[in-house]
């Protein structure tokens, strides 16, 4: 299946889209994806793993590494990986989704190419294809400061991956025909911490020393809140950013969304445990891993620590308590504070507001009255090869429409390279919002309850606001972000629940630079996979 030519390719793209520099070596993974039995809540399912585990094994980089990923699809249908939060700098050919992406064929194999370029933090990959999501096939993805640049916090003595969310013990495919019927989904059956159930994982710590646990909530309908009994969480980094480092007895981590935490074992020599918990739910699910004292001879014991469940306005002041840490280095070795977002006027103000429509008689998801349907061909290959009929810039407005309408349509959204632009998502409904906005990091400005208005902007923090991929949106309220256009592409912008995802809830930024220059984005990769109506075609010379 696999031959030397892909091999050959993945070098020649890695010379044309990546340069030779000796400062920025080149990682080379190999991630083979299987059907397996698993049982995260005790029950058998057919689950999707990643060399043989679920969850799969962390992808590790250091800022600027160049990562080849050969992806071997042994799935009977076709597959898709993403990385969620990897900004994917002028090169949006590698975003592992479907508008950007031709699936990897059942037997085949594809090799991803792409630099961690000036990042640094938390953040994990994920299938994107088929609700592929629900099985699992997700794992941990850890960008490392270079050695010379400083970090605003001591070196821990270990590294936790904590990848939680909520589960169901239906099978995915199973879930998804209940969507593709009109219906929503059930109620999660459970929570899981490194895909497992209740007391089915442990971490191990020497008293005395300090730990960092990287905390990412990838489940797929649920907020949750994690917590370590009788341990205190000291927030250091979100989702690439360094925080002031504000302390906590339990955090809310929302769909999609990744923070460290150092964890100090400084109690008794006992076990305690790991908890997770689900947020705004009409039912709460728990879950638990142990926290074990390597030299503890007592099991954890006492009751589960109490966190909010779905009470809103503790979780809005902890989102507000994040702030962005102005002295410390990211991935370069000037300070964060040195990009004085607050000091410039957005070009423009786009509105987003989701909805829960049906139409055509059956439930579906909309951004601004619009619910997205994939096209038969990935809208960068059609944006690249002029192919017409696929999507129409514009299809989709910048504001919600005046009523309660909804259609179908291949929703893509104009914008010119380096714009500087305000979003407002506006949430009416009465569940918490998750947003996850490909190719960037941006500023979560403000947040509050109601309509948003121009008045609205007197409560922003331009100071110090956190720079990140994922926000919520609280119910019946807004979030509102700036970000700066400067990464040309195709990039999804999408609901992380999972379901609204599937049903509409997402649409594509097509951000267009006219000088068609390899300085503003990368060449279309040789070995790019071509489908749908690009089939057949060339990609480019060597």
């Amino acid at each position: 299946m696999e031959d030397s030519k892909f091999v050959v390719y993945s070098f020649i793209a890695c010379i044309l889209f990546l340069g030779v520099n000796g400062e920025s070596p080149y990682r080379f993974f190999t991630l083979k994806v299987t059907h397996g039995d698993i049982y995260p809540l005790g029950v058998k399912q057919k689950g999707i793993l990643i060399n043989g585990q679920f969850p799969g094994p962390t992808i590790d980089a250091v800022t600027n590494d160049n990562l080849i990923i050969h992806v071997y699809n042994y799935l009977n249908v076709p597959f898709l990986i993403s990385w969620n939060g990897v900004q994917q700098r002028r090169n949006s050919w590698q975003d592992g989704v479907l508008g950007t992406n031709c699936p990897i064929r059942p037997g085949k194999n594809f090799t991803y190419v792409l630099q961690v370029k000036d990042q640094i933090g938390t953040f994990f990959y994920f299938p994107s294809l088929l609700f592929h999501k629900a099985a699992g096939g997700y794992g941990s993805i850890r960008i490392w400061s270079r050695p010379k640049i400083p970090v605003p916090f001591p070196t821990p003595a270990g590294d936790f991956t904590v990848l939680a969310g909520d589960w169901y013990k239906r099978n995915h495919y199973v879930l998804r025909r209940y969507l593709e019927s009109g219906h929503s989904l059930p109620f999660p059956d459970g929570l899981v911490i490194n895909g497992r159930g209740w007391n089915g994982y442990t971490f191990t710590v020497d008293p005395g020393r300090t730990y960092r646990f990287r905390v990412s909530n990838v489940g797929i309908s649920t907020s949750i809140n994690f917590r370590i009994q009788s341990h205190k969480l000291k927030l250091i980094e979100v989702e690439g950013s360094h925080t002031i480092q504000n302390t906590y007895h339990s955090f809310d981590i929302h769909l999609g969304q990744s923070y460290s935490f150092l964890v100090t074992a400084d109690q008794a020599s006992q076990d305690y445990y790991v908890v997770a918990t689900s947020r705004f739910t009409p039912r709460v699910l728990t879950t638990t891993a142990i926290l074990h004292y390597s030299n503890s001879r007592k099991g954890v014991s006492g009751p589960i620590p109490w966190a909010p469940t779905f009470q809103i306005a503790p979780s809005l002041m902890q989102a507000r308590s994040i702030r962005w840490n102005l002295t410390a280095s990211g991935p370069r070795p000037n300070p964060q504070g040195s990009y004085h977002y607050g000091m410039i006027t957005p070009s423009r103000t786009i509105m987003l507001a989701n909805s829960a429509p049906h139409i055509n008689g059956k439930q579906r998801y909309a951004v601004n009255g619009v619910s997205y349907v994939p096209p038969d061909t990935p809208l960068k290959l059609a944006d690249y090869f002029k192919i017409r009929g696929v999507f129409n810039l514009g299809s989709i407005p910048t504001r919600p429409p005046s009523g309660n309408n909804a259609y179908l349509q291949t929703s893509v959204m104009a914008a010119d390279f380096r714009e500087y632009v305000e979003i407002v998502f506006q949430n009416w409904e009465n569940t918490v919002q998750s947003w996850h906005i490909d190719g960037y990091s941006f500023f979560v400005v403000g947040m509050d309850g109601g309509q948003w208005t121009p008045d609205s902007r007197r409560s922003y923090n331009l100071r110090d606001a956190v720079s990140r991929c994922t926000t919520q949106v609280y119910p019946r309220s807004w979030t509102a972000i700036y970000m700066a256009l400067d990464n040309v592409g195709m990039w999804n912008i999408r609901s992380e629940n999972w379901a609204r995802q599937y049903l509409g809830q997402q649409f594509y930024l097509r951000v267009y630079s006219p000088a068609n220059s390899w300085r503003d984005e990368y060449p279309i990769p040789k070995h790019a996979l071509l489908c749908g109506r690009a089939r057949g075609r060339c990609t480019r010379p060597l």
